[in-house]
């Protein structure tokens, strides 16, 4: 019996960029973070505000395995990706924005969408985005954001096509 699967379309470039963004944010929460980032903190917020104390106690109980835990979905996300990498200087335009079916197999799924997610919270946090009003739309920095939603959006949609 074969393993169910979801089908997204990715052009090559799409994939490529994707894949980095999912390696810079693999160094983000590797080994080697920066504890003191702001990403991090918005990756793993305190979940009480008011209580530092049972604020500390809860992040020094769960942060390093809920970071190692984002780390491990990245490679996976990573791993899927593998196949729509190449050298986009070599291919012709049309073969950067040709689409080809990426599959992700159904237990990968959560990575994917926790990825998207936490890569998501990454970008709001280094533009300063709070709420739906802090996006500014007329600003080209903000297409990245919009963009990883839309693929979070077409990966949800997806995935709700197995159940």
């Amino acid at each position: 019996m074969t393993e169910l699967s979801v089908h997204v379309r990715m052009a090559r470039v799409e994939g490529a960029q994707l894949a980095q963004l999912v390696d810079d944010f693999r160094e983000l929460v590797g080994a080697d973070r920066d504890a003191t980032d702001p990403a991090i903190g918005r990756l793993a917020p305190d979940p009480y505000p008011d209580d530092e104390d049972a604020s500390r106690s809860f992040r020094d109980a769960t942060r390093e395995e809920l970071l190692d835990r984002r780390a491990l979905d990245a490679d996976v996300v990573r791993a899927a990706l593998a196949e729509l990498r190449g050298d986009l200087d070599s291919m012709s335009q049309s073969e950067a924005f040709t689409e080809h079916d990426l599959v992700i197999r159904q237990s990968d799924v959560d990575a994917w969408l926790r990825t998207l997610t936490a890569l998501r919270l990454v970008i709001a946090e280094r533009l300063g985005i709070e709420s739906d009003d802090d996006h500014d739309p007329d600003d080209a920095r903000f297409g990245v954001y919009d963009w990883l939603g839309y693929r979070l959006e077409l990966t949800i949609e997806a995935a709700d096509e197995l159940l």
